[in-house]
């Protein structure tokens, strides 16, 4: 989204110092143990298959570190399903998808990572890109910009 270089490299300073803040919500499939919680799971690519990513152990030569904070906002026990809301400290390639899969909390509609869910009423991923805050790399103050849920994640609630 940057402009200009000087933009990129302020967004992805900003980034790597954890200042650039992501928050996605999430329809996962089963109920959470606990109400928050955060995933600490290095990501390195899937041993057999290079077009997926996996967990791995902490100090595997093969993996990044990968830290997603977690929220379940509701619990669905009809379907099954809890809405979820999360957070990034750092940014891996389906880094949300991975781990919530790892941990029996697959995302619902997820193909690649998840069985997705036999109760879902929708056919889709059910993960969306919440909001975004960062440091405005000319303005130097701090900007939002949120996007809606979508209609149609309310029937899990």
């Amino acid at each position: 989204v940057a402009k200009n270089d000087i933009a990129h490299v302020s967004l992805a300073e900003q980034i790597k110092s954890h200042t650039f803040d992501r928050f996605y919500e999430a329809i996962c499939c089963g109920r959470f143990k606990e109400e928050k919680g955060t995933i600490d799971a290095p990501i390195g690519r899937h041993p057999k298959d290079r077009k997926k990513m996996a967990v791995y152990p902490k100090g595997a030569d093969t993996a990044k570190e990968a830290i997603t904070h977690y929220k379940v906002l509701s619990y669905n026990p009809e379907l099954d399903c809890s809405s979820v809301e999360l957070s990034l400290e750092t940014g891996r390639t389906n880094q949300i998808r991975v781990q919530l899969a790892s941990k029996g909390h697959a995302v619902v509609g997820d193909r690649k990572y998840g069985q997705g869910n036999q109760n879902s009423p929708i056919d889709r991923l059910c993960l969306h890109a919440r909001l975004i805050e960062f440091i405005h790399p000319v303005l130097e103050q701090k900007v939002s910009f949120e996007a809606p849920i979508p209609k149609e994640f309310r029937q899990f609630k």
